[in-house]
């Protein structure tokens, strides 16, 4: 079942899309050699907390943290811990919140100090896939569009496409119909119309698209232990113009300050 949402309900959605992209902000400021991704954790959940919103993800099925965070070869869903991380290593953050009974979903994958020139690519391309699958996100068009964009993209530059983890639909539920491949036909899939709001994630990897769970139940990591990249908005589809939901206006303006430093 497709809920449609209203406009009301699309500025509740984007309020907690909002939060989301507040507390990316504040993460950016921790994300740096030596920080452990439990660090950063507490400082997502006490940063939602404070304004007035619940971490989605936590005891989410059992999730037992407030963000996943996946390093390196870990595609998502990474559980949060005490190993500091390290020059070159990147990271991919995931959040969630729950506000006025609405749920905003974001990530962003981080650069720890200095990252190989080439990893760097798979992170702009997996972020330039992003908003090539949002330009789809229009009345009329299709899942398969959203999916084709993505996947044509990133496998134009010679990096591979996750095809078993994917983006949804967001509303009063953190996970709602319809899924939304990274990967896809045109023409193909449920019909896109205005007023459903989807989350689009493009999960990128270096080397082959394979993927495994490690034994903790969460960690999806690729089978080659090549990096992967990961980032996502919630955006309402639009009559002409897919209305981006969430930001990362503030995780940009932080690095950008780092950077001039």
């Amino acid at each position: 079942m497709i809920y449609l949402k209203t406009k009301e309900e699309i500025e509740l959605l984007r309020e907690s899309n909002m939060l989301v992209a507040k507390t990316h902000g504040e993460v950016a400021k921790w994300v740096e050699p030596g920080v452990t991704t439990l660090k950063l954790d507490k400082i997502a959940e006490e940063f939602i907390r404070d304004h007035g919103g619940v971490p989605a993800f936590l005891n989410y099925q059992g999730f037992p943290n407030s963000l996943c965070t996946s390093v390196n070869d870990q595609v998502v869903h990474g559980i949060p811990d005490n190993k500091p991380l390290n020059e070159g290593d990147v990271v991919s953050v995931d959040c969630g919140v729950l506000l006025n009974g609405y749920y905003g979903d974001s990530a962003f994958t981080y650069c720890i100090g200095e990252v190989d020139p080439e990893i760097k690519k798979l992170l702009e391309v997996t972020k330039e896939s992003l908003y090539k699958g949002i330009e789809q996100a229009v009345e009329g068009k299709r899942i398969g569009d959203v999916g084709c964009a993505v996947q044509s993209h990133a496998e134009g530059y010679g990096f591979s496409v996750v095809r078993e983890m994917v983006g949804h639909g967001v509303g009063k539920n953190l996970h709602e119909s319809p899924e939304v491949p990274n990967y896809g036909r045109r023409g193909n899939g449920v019909k896109l119309k205005e007023g459903m709001v989807i989350a689009i994630e493009p999960m990128i990897n270096f080397g082959k698209r394979h993927i495994v769970q490690e034994s903790d139940g969460w960690t999806i990591r690729t089978r080659d232990r090549k990096v992967s990249a990961h980032f996502e908005h919630t955006v309402a589809v639009g009559k002409n113009e897919a209305d981006i939901l969430s930001s990362f206006k503030f995780v940009e303006e932080v690095l950008h300050l780092q950077s001039e430093k």
